[in-house]
């Protein structure tokens, strides 16, 4: 659990949401720019170049030293990406990652912030409504040719929100499947650190170390749907290992 922030930790939170807006204003009109003058053929290198960059003022700004630990074997296969969701922090440190052709899969919500549907959008993110199934699913399986075609990633956050109970929360099945259907292996990401420094639906972080592994692909060619849930929880149960969670 997240303890007490100091004035000056409040302070420098909210310092560091006004730049983090300033600074997805200026990106919206880079991407704008870029995308028209282009016709959208710079969509790859935009993802590629501008996330890394974004994140340092608003990482500098909360005193949280991150460090970035990769032991992927071969990162130019497209993967699907899944982390462990449970902070605000979870925007920066991920942009961090400098991870390159991936699209996210985001709550539909984030559209009603006008900087992430103009980035989001021209992009090509994939924005799903949780609350209804049935269009999730049809937006995800609409998405399928998209990334062959274009040999992208897809990003998930399996446990669908931040706002959970534990540090690892219960796993939906939306990546695992995709990562069947489209034959992709899956490639485990752990935040360690910022759920203890902004805590579940917390707007304000303290300052401290944040630790990004990126771990090796996990084969995905033998699993079958029927046994999914199998699969599912042993995935789960490596990243309640990897938070020193009890299982």
């Amino acid at each position: 659990m997240q303890k007490s922030l100091s004035f000056l930790e409040y302070a420098r939170s909210i310092l560091a949401m006004i730049v983090f807006m300033i600074v997805l204003l200026a990106a919206s009109i880079l991407v704008t720019t870029l995308v028209l003058i282009t016709f959208g053929k710079a969509t790859n290198w935009i993802v590629r170049t501008f996330p890394k960059p974004m994140s340092w003022p608003v990482l500098k700004l909360l005193g949280i030293n991150f460090k970035l630990v990769d032991l992927r074997k071969n990162p130019s296969k497209p993967v699907v990406f899944i982390f462990n969701h449970s902070s605000t922090l979870d925007i920066p440190t991920f942009l961090a990652l400098g991870l390159e052709r991936f699209r996210i899969v985001a709550k539909w919500e984030l559209q009603y912030i006008p900087f992430f549907f103009i980035i989001g959008r021209l992009t090509g993110q994939v924005f799903i409504k949780r609350s209804n199934k049935e269009h999730a699913i049809s937006t995800l399986q609409k998405t399928y040719q998209r990334l062959r075609d274009n040999n992208l990633s897809i990003v998930v956050a399996p446990e669908g929100s931040r706002k959970h109970e534990g540090r690892i929360g219960p796993f939906k099945k939306g990546a695992f499947r995709m990562a069947v259907d489209l034959g992709y292996p899956i490639v485990p990401i752990f935040f360690d650190g910022n759920d203890e420094l902004s805590y579940g639906g917390s707007l304000m972080a303290k300052k401290g170390d944040i630790t990004a592994i990126i771990h090796p692909a996990i084969d995905t060619s033998s699993w079958k749907l029927e046994t999914l849930d199998e699969h599912i929880a042993e995935i789960r149960n490596l990243y309640l290992g990897w938070a020193g969670v009890e299982k």
